[in-house]
């Protein structure tokens, strides 16, 4: 018997080992994965830069709920640092709140976008096709790449928003809270750096 206890016991510290390296490299990883984005969108507005500057670069008007948009994913913002600062002092209820706020906030972020096409469209600015022009591939592209991530974000909002309301976040265990705060107040710095962008440099 006292050998099986201690294989357990062995078992079971193991694992918490395993569980806390798992916990230390997390940050790490997603600061990696978010330098490769970042790298990413380098490269497209580097190319967006390029192809500007070659000729046949139609010049149009950004749609203006594009502003609501980034009005929106900035807010979104601000409700998930209220988030992060009530599970600091154990207010579930609060976290959970502003959890939510936020996971609605990124919807009505893509239904703003969807509306934007629509619009573009209407002037006549296509993706692809016969009357396509460079330019409006570009802005469809770097606004369809952001979504995409974007779709990462929803889903993790979604398990956080989860988790809070099964209370297994506290004060002294949120990592899983902190890195999705972390990846989506990126995608919220990101896209005001796109829209900037495509606003000024068209």
């Amino acid at each position: 018997m006292d050998s099986e206890s201690t294989t357990v016991k062995k078992s079971g510290m193991h694992r918490e080992e395993i569980k806390k390296a798992q916990r230390k490299a997390a940050k790490p990883l997603l600061y990696v994965g978010i330098v490769s984005i970042v790298m990413l969108f380098a490269g497209l507005t580097s190319a967006y830069v390029v192809r500007a500057d070659n000729g046949n670069w139609l010049v149009f008007q950004l749609p203006g709920i594009v502003i609501l948009s980034t009005a929106i994913i900035v807010t979104s913002s601000v409700s998930m640092l209220l988030a992060q600062r009530a599970i600091k002092k154990d207010n579930h209820r609060l976290t959970s709140i502003a959890l939510f706020i936020t996971l609605v906030l990124g919807i009505a972020f893509f239904f703003t976008q969807y509306e934007g096409w629509k619009q573009l469209t209407a002037q006549g600015i296509y993706f692809i096709g016969k009357y396509s022009n460079a330019s409006g591939s570009f802005l469809y592209l770097i606004a369809l790449v952001h979504l995409a991530h974007m779709v990462g974000g929803l889903l993790a909002l979604m398990v956080s928003f989860t988790k809070s309301l099964l209370k297994r976040y506290s004060s002294s265990d949120y990592l899983g809270l902190e890195l999705t705060a972390i990846y989506w107040h990126f995608l919220d710095l990101l896209w005001v750096y796109l829209f900037l962008f495509l606003y000024f440099y068209r």
